[in-house]
């Protein structure tokens, strides 16, 4: 597929969603931009949500991990369902009842003022990693397939990549992305499906075949209760995955913003729990994908893409769908898949920085109404900002699988959330709340190092995700040792 159909997609996608926004984003107010009025249909945010959690990151990076790792991200995911469970009945109740409009207003209440700004660090950190990952997928495919061979700079390629995100969201904010969501999740889960039957396709089987193939059982192993030392453990994987959700989804304010814009909190439950099997589900499909890849490719001898001299599974996908002649329509569709994955998380990100920066850190609700709104506006540009140049590091830093290096990274930056907010509904103590920030900045550095000790050091244990709810841990008995007396 040539670049300049690439463009034009691009280019095309992008009108959709400029309509979208000024459909959503005539009323440039700051309650439509942080809550949407509060009036959101539960049904259009669940679907919405299913494109912001998977992202550019499921789309390439888990079918890439297939390779390696098998069907083994199945366990974690079930293990996102009983986390999806847990933020339905636990945390959203508390959310409606006290009304927030940033969920880390909560350690204000239940805290103080340094456990709300901790929370709404640490969240911070959280975010503009995790949208940095997903976006930084998007630009080194178009980078690879696209603009490498009209010598443009990777800078550039992330640069218009945020600019147009900026663009569509900056009147109406989580109004507008509530809407942009539900289509791009409809086109994320329209790309793998039709992928799915285009590469069956040409390798002569139907659905049904594929699913009985010898070619599957090669990669569909799902279940590792062998030892529990290693660190795909179907235990470990679980809990790590149910952790993963309580703080990459209930703790975390970009998804929970969403939620906060239903009618109410029966809405907010109703549309957690079908998210969570809608997501479930296509989550498998992105596994049947990626084997599927890896057989297409063994078949047809075609080599993993190189970026920057080393081979890179996450490339395989692009790789298959665009040069290998299968086709200007698989092309299409993956394209707009990718756009739609990435834009989908990335621009619900950027509003949810903005939300917190400008609730949590700037204290907005002390200033006139005039100045909230330049405020908004101005943080909104310095998060689209922040978020090009974390993009363009990553390029010189990353050398894993992107799926994993995005989970390793969530194990240490939310686990103080998780210990801060453990802490509050669990417990009736009050803290020393000065304190608070050495507390989570301690957890996380013995988070950090016990993350790094080497496996033959502790009995070949590997540490894998478990390391989040340690880290929570260490947190919550922190704040046990400054509780006041």
């Amino acid at each position: 597929m040539k670049g300049q159909h690439i463009l034009l997609i691009t280019f095309v996608y992008f009108v959709f969603l400029v309509v979208i926004a000024r459909l959503t984003g005539k009323n440039d107010s700051n309650t439509d931009f942080f809550k949407a009025g509060k009036q959101s249909p539960w049904y259009l945010v669940a679907f919405g949500m299913i494109g912001a959690s998977l992202s550019g990151v499921t789309f390439i990076s888990v079918p890439g991990w297939v390779q390696s790792s098998e069907f083994s991200y199945f366990q974690v995911c079930l293990g996102y369902v009983a986390g999806y469970v847990v933020v339905a009945f636990m945390l959203l109740p508390i959310y409606y009842k006290l009304n927030l409009t940033s969920i880390y207003e909560y350690l204000q209440q239940r805290f103080g003022r340094i456990s709300h700004k901790t929370g709404a660090f640490f969240f911070f950190i959280s975010r503009v990693l995790g949208a940095a990952f997903r976006m930084y997928l998007m630009a080194i495919v178009l980078q690879q397939f696209v603009f490498e061979q009209w010598n443009i700079p990777f800078e550039v390629t992330v640069i218009l990549s945020i600019l147009l995100i900026w663009i569509y969201t900056n009147k109406g904010g989580i109004k507008t992305i509530v809407w942009t969501d539900t289509l791009q999740t409809l086109f994320m889960v329209c790309a793998v499906v039709l992928s799915i039957y285009f590469i069956t396709n040409e390798l002569g089987w139907s659905f049904s075949e594929f699913l009985v193939s010898e070619e599957l059982n090669q990669y569909s192993s799902i279940f590792r209760t062998n030892s529990i030392l290693t660190r795909d453990h179907f235990l470990k994987s679980f809990f790590g995955g149910m952790f993963i959700t309580i703080c990459m989804t209930g703790l975390d304010q970009d998804m929970m913003q969403k939620n906060l814009t239903c009618k109410s909190l029966r809405d907010a439950q109703k549309n957690m729990l079908w998210f969570s099997i809608v997501l479930t589900l296509v989550t498998f499909l992105f596994l049947l994908l990626g084997a599927l890849l890896f057989i297409y490719a063994e078949r047809f001898d075609i080599a993993l893409p190189l970026m920057d001299g080393d081979p890179k599974t996450d490339l395989l996908f692009p790789e298959i769908a665009l040069n290998t002649g299968l086709g200007m329509t698989l092309a299409s569709v993956f394209i707009l898949g990718l756009i739609a994955a990435a834009y989908s998380s990335a621009d619900s990100a950027l509003t949810s920085l903005t939300t917190s920066f400008c609730v949590d850190i700037l204290d907005l609700n002390k200033h006139s109404d005039t100045d909230k709104k330049r405020i908004r506006k101005q943080t909104h540009i310095g998060m689209s900002v922040l978020l090009i140049f974390v993009i363009i590091a990553f390029k010189h830093i990353l050398d894993s699988n992107v799926i994993n290096s995005l989970l390793t990274a969530a194990t240490y930056t939310y686990g103080p959330l998780l210990g801060l907010f453990a802490f509050g509904i669990f417990t009736n103590y009050k803290i020393k709340d000065k304190w608070v920030w050495l507390v989570a900045l301690l957890s996380v550095s013995i988070s950090y190092s016990l993350g790094q000790i080497p496996a033959e050091q502790i009995g070949g244990y590997v540490i894998g995700y478990e390391l989040l709810p340690i880290n929570g841990l260490l947190t919550f008995l922190g704040l046990v040792l400054i509780r006041r007396q």
